[in-house]
């Protein structure tokens, strides 16, 4: 019996230390955004269930596409008011074409401009060289001071940064002398 107390006191004791450790993480990802010259790529919200695209999808019509779900939507929300109770304001949000893109782009920041670049790659390996190159392009670009935004989906963000984010999930990047530099993640809890 002792050593299932033993036991349970070291699971309790290292799964404390790895909740601060990611909240230590957070508040520095949160700290590098609000101090500017930053990319956030993000991963589009929570989806109605599938993976890839439907058969006959098109970019002009929503209908056709996987869009976000109730609780992709309440999310964006949430990820908006967190950087508005942050006091962060993008200096740009892009988004990809796709409807689920803009939808997250409009619910947690207002709006968005599209970007081709930011297209999904899913299932469309012979855009992946063109469209990495245009996104080294873009995110070198940025200068700041404030924050770029880019929502896209997974598949473009792995290819860019080798980093497979959650639906949601944020990879911060520094642009650094043209080459691209991941800083790290940033997750926003649903609420």
């Amino acid at each position: 019996m002792r050593r299932l107390i033993v036991a349970v006191s070291n699971i309790v004791f290292a799964c404390s230390l790895l909740a601060a450790t990611a909240a230590c993480a957070s508040d520095d990802m949160w700290k590098r955004i609000e101090a500017g010259g930053r990319v956030v790529l993000m991963r589009h919200a929570l989806t109605t269930p599938g993976v890839g695209d439907p058969a006959g999808m098109r970019l002009d019509d929503c209908t056709t596409q996987r869009n976000l779900s109730e609780q992709g939507r309440a999310h964006a929300r949430a990820i908006g008011a967190a950087f508005r109770t942050r006091g962060i304001k993008p200096e740009r949000v892009l988004a990809s074409p796709w409807c689920r893109c803009i939808e997250t782009a409009q619910l947690a920041f207002g709006g968005s401009m599209p970007e081709p670049s930011l297209s999904n790659l899913f299932g469309r390996p012979e855009n992946r060289e063109r469209q990495v190159k245009a996104l080294r392009t873009l995110v070198a670009a940025h200068k700041g001071p404030g924050t770029l935004v880019l929502v896209t989906h997974g598949s473009t963000i792995v290819a860019l940064t080798g980093v497979s984010p959650d639906t949601g999930e944020m990879v911060v990047v520094a642009p650094n002398s043209g080459k691209l530099v991941v800083e790290g993640r940033l997750a926003v809890p649903e609420r």
